[in-house]
């Protein structure tokens, strides 16, 4: 099965505008041994895709394809593939492969794994009508959302999943969110089906009225700080100053979980702000048991995500909307 794919292509990493990706037809070849080849119906645009293009977070490979919030319905299958058969609707994250043999990938830890390659950075992403995955990085969908939807939860539910076992948060506690984009859209979800006391802080005053409209208990700015001591908080602006206004709201021994793969630097603070025993920890990737996690989430809770949906064609113009912070929610491609 051999054919030729729409795809959005970045050459050379640079501010987003038009022209960063390129529109191209992609000669794809048939599916090899271990691999699923997906019909792509939508793919998720995240910041971390915006990193990538603009040279925050350098290139493991020129030219690439983004996107690793990937929708779709398998169209092939390659020599040893068991699991997914075709027409299976099926999603693809952020973690492309592992080992599966270092003391990490054994323990449920893969996420960690040295030999780790990653969709949209090390093998081509979802930017594209057709992709080609490793059948260990292949998720099956539950029935009832739309795939749109769904897309979102891939990366920015998987790490905000991940971000809230980093953070130690416990039913019923109250818990910080510092910015408000499409993971911490889910994590509110989340932390309030849990019974959480949920905290917004984000510079847009609309960003802050969402938040109260998904049931957080206070919403406020930068400049402003929870009324109440917090258990744990959770970073989302690759910004180190936000990093340290969440330390500074923590009750003793609260933790503050990075979602972020990517920091500007972290400010000198004072030793009085870790005291106490406060924590600061990093959230690294995400494992298929996160991602399990946040879609068996979708159906039980359910999740709702708020979706702003741009076509293939216009890739470029919804990675401008990112930048900008022109997204309500998560940016989705249509395939």
């Amino acid at each position: 099965m051999s054919s030729a794919a729409l795809a959005a292509v970045l050459h050379r990493t640079g501010p987003a505008g038009p022209g960063r990706v390129q529109l191209e037809d992609r000669e794809l070849g048939p599916p090899g041994e271990g691999e699923v080849a997906i019909d792509v119906t939508a793919c998720g645009v995240c910041r971390t895709d915006l990193q990538l293009c603009e040279g925050d977070l350098t290139p493991h490979r020129l030219p690439i394809v983004p996107g690793h919030q990937i929708v779709g319905r398998v169209a092939g299958v390659g020599p040893g593939v068991e699991r997914i058969g075709i027409g299976d609707r099926v999603g693809v994250a952020w973690l492309a492969s592992t080992c599966r043999r270092c003391r990490f990938c054994t323990a449920g830890r893969e996420n960690l794994c040295e030999q780790a390659r990653f969709t949209g950075w090390d093998r081509d992403g979802g930017f594209a009508r057709r992709a080609l995955a490793h059948e260990g990085a292949v998720h099956r969908l539950p029935d009832g959302p739309a795939d749109e939807d769904l897309a979102p939860l891939l990366c920015g539910g998987a790490i905000g999943v991940r971000s809230l076992r980093v953070s130690g948060i416990a039913p019923g506690q109250r818990l910080g969110l510092y910015g408000f984009g499409a993971s911490a859209t889910i994590v509110i979800q989340v932390a309030r089906s849990w019974g959480c006391e949920v905290h917004v802080v984000t510079r847009s005053a609309a960003e802050q009225r969402r938040a109260r409209r998904l049931g957080a208990a206070w919403a406020g700015s930068y400049d402003e700080r929870p009324p109440v001591p917090l258990d744990a908080a959770i970073t989302f602006a690759p910004v180190g100053e936000v990093v340290i206004a969440a330390l500074g709201a923590l009750d003793r021994g609260g933790t503050v979980a990075i979602n972020a793969i990517h920091l500007d630097r972290i400010p000198a603070f004072d030793y009085e702000s870790l005291w106490w025993e406060r924590s600061l920890r990093s959230v690294a990737n995400v494992t298929a048991h996160d991602v399990a996690t946040v879609l068996e989430l979708a159906r039980t809770v359910p999740l709702v995500t708020e979706v702003e949906s741009f076509a293939l064609e216009d890739a470029d113009e919804a990675l401008v909307a990112l930048r900008d912070g022109r997204v309500r929610g998560a940016a989705v491609l249509r395939c």
